[in-house]
């Protein structure tokens, strides 16, 4: 996948859509970090894809458009865009969080990439970011499907325990940080007590679920 981000005409909003909160805590002049693109990117990125499908699938239910929208706005999905276009790298974040592997956090790149959509839609309107995430989403999204499935990770998750280990997923909150409007939860799934892996989320159902594609990953379920 060969992908590049379109050229901003405000050069200030790109800045912005790359400011993670923890630059801040470095960086005392900077009042703004891209949490507020990123809120903004996130609608706009469920209004295209969902626009999209909805005219490209009219075959489909309603709840299975809703899990093809799942499955292209997961993050997983934004992570690996996210990868291919290297936002990581012009991340402006705190050193401690790049010494904790920040640059390549799932959750912070798939956040990057819902707040470069927010900063191209202020750029440029609605058909910039449509055109940014056609060219980067929509134009792919055969290969998403087919790596991840449509089923929603937690489905997929409770269906692999009960048919192999006979138990449901514990889903534990462990982790709560932030203010009350910005909070990021983090989830662990665990299988008999034991931790199977953790994710992270704006909402508990958010991190549960991230929590539940990494168990995936972690057990070797197959995607189909």
């Amino acid at each position: 996948m060969n992908l590049t981000l379109p050229e901003f005409n405000n050069d200030e909003l790109r800045i912005l859509a790359f400011t993670h909160r923890s630059y801040l805590n470095e960086n005392k002049e900077v009042k703004e970090s891209n949490e507020r693109l990123e809120f903004l990117g996130d609608s706009i990125l469920s209004f295209v894809v969902s626009s999209h499908i909805y005219n490209q699938h009219p075959h489909l239910k309603e709840g299975e458009l809703t899990s093809l929208r799942s499955v292209l706005t997961n993050t997983q999905t934004l992570y690996l865009v996210s990868d291919a276009l290297s936002l990581g790298e012009q991340l402006k974040m705190s050193k401690g969080e790049e010494e904790g592997g920040g640059r390549i956090n799932k959750t912070i790149l798939a956040n990057t990439y819902e707040a470069v959509v927010g900063a191209l839609f202020i750029d440029g309107g609605i058909e910039k970011a449509r055109e940014f995430i056609t060219g980067t989403i929509l134009q792919n999204q055969d290969e998403y499907v087919g790596t991840q499935g449509l089923k929603d990770p937690k489905s997929k998750l409770q269906e692999f325990m009960q048919e192999k280990f006979k138990v449901s997923p514990d889903y534990r909150i462990v982790d709560e940080k932030g203010p009350d409007h910005e909070k990021i939860y983090t989830s662990s799934v665990y299988l008999h007590g034991d931790i199977v892996a953790s994710g992270s989320g704006r909402s508990k159902q958010e991190a549960e679920k991230d929590a539940a594609q990494k168990a995936l990953e972690a057990l070797n379920v197959p995607s189909q």
